[in-house]
């Protein structure tokens, strides 16, 4: 018979997981979601999921759209310089902004919080971000998960990813099928550099030594990281109305790959969009991010959104009151170019150089 000691007991919490923390977690964010509340949802937590009614949303026959995104390095600049109380707003900018350009109105979000050790101060603002992002969408913060995982994440750090639903009625949705030769290209401002191309920025920052809590280069006005943390622009509201009014032919979320691989996504076959970069002036803070990187001009479209958040495909004789309409709403907004016949893709020209995409959205300098 052995002489040895009885084994430890273990716990959970030895092992690095607080469910009492969670459970804080879920009662602080709990009003965050109910000031979330639409028709259709009452946007209570607590239930294994949530429910949705597109019925009591005064749909009819809709259509389901769905989106995931994160919101990629960007998070890694929240955690460093402590500014999450507006990086939740991000991420559900990334999804709504998805629904919007097929037409659907996002109804409902779900988000996922994952850490090595939960803060749970840290948690309750980036959901109070993540809350007022669906406010400004007008949908509703249904449920979600947090998820505690030691030696998964470095310490302080964490990572999020959102899932959104949005409805269209049937035979309302944009595809892009409506797109025409001659239609007009609008741009929307963008308010920053959104949520993609932060690996670089990242790069920039630390291999160019920036204080980020100096003014800005370019705005002595301003702290540099204001500029960067900047939350990605919301254009559901604004857009909502114009989509609904039939005026909208096609709408290209500049995300990922820039105007360069985002328009040709939304053209029909036999259609090229040719877009002058001359006809808006680039945004202050992507100047100086291609000066500071000497980035070249083909990077830049591909990497960045170059000052233009969303741009939308309009026929010739609504794009003057599409402008109007939008400019009423809040947005600025910019006539960049046309569609005309040609290989499916987008040439961007400006007075220095000219790129172009085109099949495949493999972008490549042409001249």
């Amino acid at each position: 018979m052995s002489n040895d000691p009885p084994p430890k007991s273990y716990s959970y919490a030895q092992a690095g997981v607080s469910i009492a923390a969670g459970n804080a977690l879920v009662k602080a964010i709990g009003p965050l979601a109910k000031s979330t509340a639409r028709p259709g949802a009452d946007a209570e937590l607590g239930g294994f999921g949530g429910f949705f009614d597109p019925r009591a949303a005064g749909y009819k026959d809709p259509l389901l759209v769905a989106a995931n995104d994160g919101v990629g390095t960007k998070v890694k600049l929240a955690i460093d310089h402590d500014r999450h109380d507006r990086i939740g707003e991000d991420l559900v900018a990334m999804c709504v902004n998805d629904l919007i350009v097929q037409g659907a109105e996002p109804l409902f979000f779900l988000d996922y919080f994952a850490s090595g050790k939960l803060d749970t101060e840290v948690a309750v603002r980036v959901v109070a971000g993540i809350a007022e992002g669906c406010r400004i969408a007008g949908c509703a913060l249904i449920g979600g998960e947090t998820a505690e995982m030691p030696g998964m994440y470095a310490a302080g750090d964490y990572d999020l990813a959102g899932f959104c639903v949005g409805a269209v009625e049937r035979g309302e949705q944009l595809t892009g099928d409506r797109v025409a030769e001659g239609d007009i290209l609008l741009g929307l401002a963008s308010s920053g550099v959104h949520s993609n191309g932060y690996s670089l920025v990242r790069r920039l920052a630390d291999d160019l030594g920036w204080r980020m809590n100096r003014p800005a280069l370019f705005d002595p006005d301003r702290l540099l990281i204001d500029y960067l943390i900047e939350p990605t622009r919301i254009y559901v509201k604004n857009l909502l109305p114009v989509i609904r009014a039939g005026k909208i032919h096609a709408l290209a979320h500049i995300t990922g790959g820039g105007l360069l691989e985002n328009v040709p996504r939304v053209l029909p076959q036999g259609l090229h969009a040719h877009i002058d970069a001359d006809s808006w002036e680039q945004p202050r803070l992507m100047a100086f991010l291609q000066a500071q990187g000497n980035i070249e001009p083909g990077e830049m479209a591909r990497t960045f959104n170059c000052g233009l958040g969303m741009v939308l495909a309009v026929s010739p004789d609504a794009a003057d009151s599409v402008a109007r309409d939008l400019a009423a709403a809040g947005e600025t907004v910019f006539a960049i170019g046309r569609v005309e016949p040609g290989e499916r893709g987008c040439t961007v020209s400006g007075s220095a150089e000219t790129w172009s995409a085109r099949e495949g959205w493999s972008a490549t300098h042409v001249a």
